[in-house]
């Protein structure tokens, strides 16, 4: 039974929008939560902030793996301080350790410094428009989230919400019970 819910775990949608211009960070996600064909929870919380706050992370994939490379990553950041560094040594570790590579998530971390994608396949990726998304929904949010800061001046906070809500009439795994976290420097 876990193998089957670690198959659907990519269910989700997290979006990310990093703006210098603006100096914040937003990072959005549906709430719904499923195994299999079953939707289990519809609030479910995906974003977190981690690093006294002032980092929002997000994951798609197997909840119990998604936290445990989160706590990795904030130890990461505890001992090197940065985000590129932390995501970079997260990386290295996952790809090299065994039980950590077994472990199926993708993480999007957003910050003053940077917003990166990790995977499992060793990738620490820095999306040149400051916008990310991962999860089953995330292509259409990034997507939407595109078109929107490119044609309509709304706050980056308003986009992502926007963003998920296009992303939830598309996919059957996201809904429209959408959670914003902000940071700002």
């Amino acid at each position: 039974m876990a193998r089957l819910v670690a198959m659907h775990a990519q269910a989700t949608t997290i979006l990310a929008i990093r703006s210098e211009g603006t100096r914040r960070a937003v990072m959005a996600c549906d709430g719904q939560a499923t195994m299999e064909s079953r939707v289990i929870k519809t609030g479910a919380r995906k974003v977190h902030r981690i690093h006294g706050g002032q980092v929002l992370v997000g994951f798609a994939g197997g909840t119990a793996d998604g936290i445990a490379l989160l706590e990795r990553l904030e130890g990461k950041l505890s001992a090197y301080g940065s985000l590129r560094r932390a995501a970079v040594e997260l990386s290295k570790e996952w790809r090299t350790d065994r039980a950590l590579r077994r472990l199926e998530a993708v993480l999007v971390a957003a910050s003053q410094e940077a917003l990166l994608i990790l995977t499992g396949q060793g990738d620490v990726l820095e999306p040149e428009d400051g916008l990310a998304g991962i999860g089953s929904g995330g292509g259409y949010a990034l997507s939407a989230a595109r078109a929107l800061v490119r044609h309509v001046d709304l706050p980056l906070a308003e986009v992502a919400r926007e963003a998920l809500k296009i992303a939830s009439e598309i996919d059957i795994y996201t809904n429209d019970r959408i959670t914003v976290e902000e940071v700002t420097w």
